[in-house]
């Protein structure tokens, strides 16, 4: 049995997906590889369900890669600060380097079925905010424990404020935090837009998650059976990817008809801001944090489609 948690919550696209695949997967193998979910984040954030599945008591989970960059840190290349400008080159770097992180997390101990966007995150804010300085002074959420987006917002020179995802909405109530750094379908699910009236219209991260698995867990199921749940989990993932897209171009509508109001970033302040992002990302290529290789892949990918639409 894979003893699987997701933040997602019940009923949610992630979890009816899930446990539709599930169902096909024990028909197909008779019962021989089984699933239990744990949705609505009641294991924990991701360190504890990380810590659970190191222990055995699960065995995956899906999860922001965040979760995942203690384990094999090259899997938060995506999410380096700025990397991309549009959806376009996302999903050009995308088809050339996804399957080398998925096989690059595999050979660190999980077994990933795919990745999945949640979409690109952008400042969302109590008081509008139109220069670097102005984000500076922010109080600005960081969720506990990812390490990739506490560096993201650092680079930047901003001094993130760490909570629980289930903190947050009650953190901008009472004014502990000012403002968030994520994407339109996470504020909107979350209820945290409820509490913003700005957003700057400049993507500052690449938000993405994915469906992994204990590799020593996985092992144990057949060839053939572990080649039947990478075809079906595979194209669930496949899928909500497709969806997801759609949502968070759904998603940014909605946060327009709510009354949040986007403002487009002054062009002298996206250089800075560009300036800043660049300047972190060899820094993490430099640390070891993001293998060079691999960054220079993304960057040689990047501008090769920035050439061709020029």
């Amino acid at each position: 049995m894979f003893k699987i948690a997701t933040d997602a919550p019940d009923g949610s696209l992630w979890v009816s997906s899930l446990r539709s695949a599930a169902e096909q997967v024990v028909e197909h193998t008779q019962g021989r590889v089984t699933f239990k979910f744990y949705p609505g984040g009641v294991m924990g954030d991701d360190k504890a369900v990380m810590r659970k599945i190191r222990s055995g008591q699960l065995h995956g989970a899906v999860m922001t890669v965040g979760g995942l960059t203690r384990t094999y840190t090259d899997i938060q290349l995506y999410n380096m600060p700025m990397a991309f400008r549009s959806l376009a080159e996302v999903d050009h770097v995308r088809a050339n380097m996804d399957q080398t992180l998925l096989n690059g997390l595999e050979e660190h101990g999980f077994v990933s079925f795919g990745i999945a966007e949640v979409g690109f995150a952008y400042a969302m804010t109590q008081e509008r905010i139109a220069t670097l300085e102005e984000a500076r002074a922010q109080k600005v959420w960081v969720p506990d424990g990812d390490e990739g987006a506490a560096r993201s917002l650092e680079s930047f020179g901003i001094t993130p404020i760490p909570l629980s995802i289930a903190d947050v909405l009650g953190g901008l109530q009472t004014g502990l935090i000012d403002s968030v750094t994520v994407p339109p379908v996470a504020a909107i699910v979350l209820q945290w837009h409820t509490q913003l009236d700005h957003v700057l219209d400049l993507p500052l991260l690449y938000v993405y998650g994915t469906l992994a698995v204990s590799k020593r867990q996985f092992n144990k199921v057949s060839d053939e059976d572990q080649a039947y749940m990478r075809q079906v989990l595979g194209e669930l993932v496949r899928e909500v990817n497709a969806q997801n897209r759609q949502d968070h171009e759904r998603a940014v509508e909605v946060l327009e008809e709510q009354g949040l109001a986007w403002h487009a970033a002054d062009p002298v302040a996206v250089a800075q801001w560009q300036d800043l992002a660049d300047a972190a990302s060899l820094e993490l290529v430099e640390a070891g944090i993001v293998s060079a290789p691999i960054y220079e892949d993304m960057v040689r990918l990047l501008v090769e489609y920035r050439d061709s639409v020029d």
